[in-house]
């Protein structure tokens, strides 16, 4: 597993969004367990939470308290792992979403959070939006108040402009460290807060990051009329997954980027943390670079899945193939 950094710490290249195993159609817990034990058997050391993670109204913190028992359940050495979490967004219940930005409540969600964790001080604590009703400059001081009274080590911001990152990291310096914003193959208008995160130090780590890349007709036999996208035709090519490629490309992106996936499956981790060593060719990157690159082509008349030959200097990657690609 190759690693990154975030602030002054080291991690692993891809990350576990730990999201799918608390939210709505989560998994039992003991497939939850295994799952974030497969992540820390790939060499995953970067987790991603928070205390909005959660699919009923009254358990709330419920993806922050799986993850801590993971992790006290796991028989390795867990030191070197780093949770992120987040706070500034609530779940009713009824499947929607709200945002509270107030420095008030931010700082008890932060508390909260720590005591679900169970640790000295949270590790990285992430603003999870801005809320339109509060002044972005009274949400930050909340995060500067956490990191000097010690209850976060590292601050971070998301779904946030360039302007918004500007006036975070003027308040908070150094204790700024992360930038968690949607990006993807498909979803690609963050491109300005990537550039700005990675001239600033800033590690990026884009949620969604395989947006775009579904099941097509080159997974396997589907009778679907979509050959997929460049994604998958690299893919097939290489004979290992669309997923696999498509964080092998954001790892390219930025030296400072992190792609986080989720994943509900021990399967879906092995495959992701596959990609932090794979290497693509030029000739690959310029075909997925495209801004239409995770556009859905035709099929071949007759139904028959467009297969890309095989490129020169293609690596391939164990353990992984096409027609048994995991989903997430």
């Amino acid at each position: 597993m190759q690693h990154r950094r975030i602030g002054d710490t080291t991690v692993s290249a891809i990350g576990l969004g730990a999201m799918p195993l608390s939210i709505e159609g989560r998994p039992d817990e003991d497939r939850a367990l295994a799952t974030v034990h497969a992540a820390l058997d790939a060499g995953v050391t970067l987790i991603d939470t928070a205390d909005s993670y959660h699919w009923h109204a009254d358990e709330r913190g419920h993806n922050e308290a799986l993850v801590a028992r993971a992790l006290a359940r796991y028989g390795g050495d867990t030191s070197g792992v780093l949770v992120a979490t987040k706070g500034g967004r609530g779940r009713p219940g009824d499947g929607s979403w709200t945002v509270t930005g107030t420095p008030g409540h931010l700082k008890r969600a932060a508390e909260g959070s720590l005591r679900r964790l169970g640790t000295e001080a949270i590790g990285l604590y992430q603003l999870h939006k801005p809320d339109p009703d509060v002044p972005w400059a009274e949400s930050v001081g909340a995060l500067r108040e956490l990191l000097d009274a010690g209850t976060i080590r590292a601050a971070g911001i998301s779904n946030v402009t360039p302007g918004q990152i500007r006036e975070a990291h003027a308040i908070l310096g150094a204790g700024l460290v992360s930038v968690q914003n949607q990006y993807s193959p498909a979803v690609r208008d963050s491109e300005e807060a990537l550039r700005l995160a990675t001239d600033l130090g800033l590690a990026f780590l884009p949620w969604s990051p395989l947006g775009g890349i579904s099941r097509s007709s080159l997974d396997g036999p589907s009778g679907g009329a979509s050959a997929g996208t460049a994604f998958h035709r690299v893919a097939a090519a290489r004979g290992t997954s669309p997923q696999q490629i498509a964080l092998a490309w954001l790892l390219t992106r930025s030296p400072l980027l992190i792609p986080v996936p989720g994943a509900s499956r021990p399967a879906s981790v092995r495959d992701s943390a596959g990609a932090a060593d794979l290497t693509l060719t030029g000739e690959e990157l310029a075909l997925l670079n495209a801004p239409d690159a995770a556009a859905p082509v035709a099929a071949a008349p007759g139904g028959t899945p467009w297969r890309q030959p095989s490129m020169p200097g293609k690596s391939t990657v164990k353990g992984s193939a096409v027609a048994a690609m995991p989903r997430l």
